[in-house]
């Protein structure tokens, strides 16, 4: 993880990949072709998602072996559901990147795997990011909105959409405080 407990590009793999075997086991095959298949069309092909591979997943006892049936599957043991609880439980970046925006995705994915208390937190975080993004966008349409060009049209999209989000996240925070209650 960086310094600020956010996920670096492997872990965010990781996190998906024991996310889908909490699902349900699965051939070694069919979860790499998933977690490729997911990661690409959030961000689209990436040197930086070819990590580590999950072959590692079993030296590390995150996941077993099932040679039992007719086709080898992979299924996660309970330090691999410790593991995903704690890469789950991690910060949040703004999306401004490509990574924040699929740490986003995995995270919404995998979010009703997560504990009540987790899945608060996350949802949380993202209200507190959109909030935050909202407030800086807004700061730069007063400090540098323009007569001239095609700026001001740009940055009233990029608010609008940035508002639509808060407002989705902010209805998700409160569904989930009104499903406690």
């Amino acid at each position: 993880m960086y310094r600020d407990n956010t996920l670096v590009p492997a872990e965010a793999t990781r996190l998906l990949a024991l996310g889908l075997l909490m699902e349900k086991p699965m051939s070694y095959a069919m979860l790499a072709q998933t977690v490729r298949g997911f990661t690409s069309l959030v961000v689209g092909p990436s040197l930086d998602l070819i990590g580590t591979p999950l072959e590692v997943l079993k030296v590390e006892g995150l996941v077993s072996l099932d040679k039992a049936s007719e086709t080898e599957t992979l299924s996660l043991t309970d330090a691999g559901q410790e593991e995903f609880s704690y890469l789950m439980g991690s910060n949040l970046r703004a999306p401004v990147t490509d990574m924040s925006k699929l740490i986003i995705a995995i995270k919404m994915r995998l979010l009703h795997l997560a504990d009540q208390t987790t899945q608060t937190m996350q949802v949380n975080l993202l209200v507190d990011i959109y909030e935050r993004q909202l407030n800086r966008l807004l700061e730069l349409k007063q400090g540098y909105s323009t007569t001239e060009g095609q700026f001001d049209n740009w940055l009233d999209l990029d608010i609008k959409h940035t508002t639509e989000q808060l407002k989705t996240y902010e209805n998700m925070a409160e569904d989930m405080a009104k499903s406690v209650a």
